[in-house]
């Protein structure tokens, strides 16, 4: 019977990049719904789901913060390997 390895530690950022790819779909869903009228010919929805799909923006936003999160610890463990 093999042991199976620990689960990885996650890495700073990862939260926020899994929270930004969540909202991202959200606001992506949310566009595709508000367009959706204006090709089916039906009445178009009011202003707060417009409002819902700049969440695509906020999403892609909370990522990329959570991208720069990681790499610069990333940089700071490799700075602290190097100088030992």
């Amino acid at each position: 019977m093999t042991a199976t390895p620990p689960a990885a530690a996650p890495a700073p950022g990862d939260g926020l990049v899994r929270v930004g790819g969540i909202v991202f779909v959200i606001g992506a869903v949310a566009t595709l719904v508000t367009v959706a009228p204006l090709f089916l010919g039906t009445e178009p929805f009011p202003t707060v789901a417009y409002a819902v799909s700049m969440l695509m923006g906020v999403g892609f936003l909370i990522a990329a913060a959570g991208v720069m999160r990681s790499v610069a610890a990333q940089r700071r463990q490799a700075e602290s390997a190097r100088s030992r």
